[in-house]
């Protein structure tokens, strides 16, 4: 049995995007809810394209967007590469998913949450967390909260599971996505133990995917390192230019200072008697 990875573009989509009761398992085990009253239950699709009332603003497209029975909006994407605008984008999709809850004359108060959940492949904060939960909150006081945007970001490169007790379903649903993929050979029993996930696991089966998918799939991967090298080729240059600017403003500054320190000099043989 051959199985593709699942944070490609296309399988990805497929699992929790075709999948009501995976992406509501996903969401539940990945999402910061307190208790059990505010977990998600039921879900409707929706359309993934956020398109502007205007049609000279930005169009944007997520990979997954959803809807529960309270009105709250869920938006789920998987990163392959960090880049220091991801961050605005992902603001600038959640803040338009929430401002086009309401039409014109609407009550502020019909507002619902949007809840931002996004899985990147790749690393962006130098302390170890894996997991990053992002609040609007008053600094003094970090329990004064404004409702409405919440972002989460997830570091899979640094998900390790140490403690198989603690927030199971997470650990199951990470594992999912940073143990399965093409080398993949005997699934975990843990995993296939879990029916969400074992579900889950079967859409990955090569055979469950045509010819033309199967393509678009390498093509997928083919892009990702081209983007790769592009993106490591573009911080060695900008290490190497830095580096080299350093240098130049090294070697000024050092100038300058034999300037000053002759200036002195004869200045103070000028004033000698």
């Amino acid at each position: 049995m051959r199985y593709l990875n699942p944070k490609a573009d296309l399988t990805f989509k497929k699992v929790f995007g075709e999948h009501p009761d995976l992406v509501i398992s996903f969401l539940n085990a990945l999402l910061p809810f307190k208790n059990s009253d505010e977990e998600i239950t039921w879900v409707e699709y929706l359309n993934p394209e956020l398109v502007p009332v205007n049609p000279l603003r930005k169009d944007s497209v997520v990979d997954v967007r959803c809807r529960d029975r309270l009105g709250r909006q869920f938006i789920v994407e998987m990163q392959m590469m960090w880049t220091s605008a991801y961050k605005q984008r992902v603001l600038f999709n959640a803040s338009k998913a929430y401002v086009s809850q309401l039409d014109k004359g609407g009550d502020y108060e019909l507002l619902q949450p949007v809840y931002s959940l996004n899985l990147v492949n790749d690393t962006f904060s130098p302390n170890q967390a894996y997991y990053h939960d992002y609040q609007i909150v008053e600094t003094a006081d970090t329990h004064e909260v404004i409702e409405g945007l919440r972002f989460i970001f997830i570091e899979l490169p640094k998900f390790t599971p140490k403690n198989y007790g603690d927030k199971k379903m997470q650990v199951l649903w990470l594992r999912y996505l940073t143990e399965i993929g093409e080398q993949t050979r005997e699934v975990p029993h843990e995993l296939l133990a879990n029916p969400e996930i074992n579900k889950a696991v079967t859409q990955l089966e090569e055979s469950a995917f045509t010819e033309a998918q199967l393509l678009g799939y390498e093509k997928f991967w083919d892009i990702i390192s081209t983007a790769k090298m592009h993106l490591s080729s573009s911080r060695r240059e900008g290490l190497e230019q830095g580096r080299k600017q350093g240098l130049e403003e090294g070697r000024k500054e050092g100038k300058s200072a034999l300037i000053r320190k002759d200036e002195k000099k004869n200045a103070s043989e000028a004033l000698a008697p």
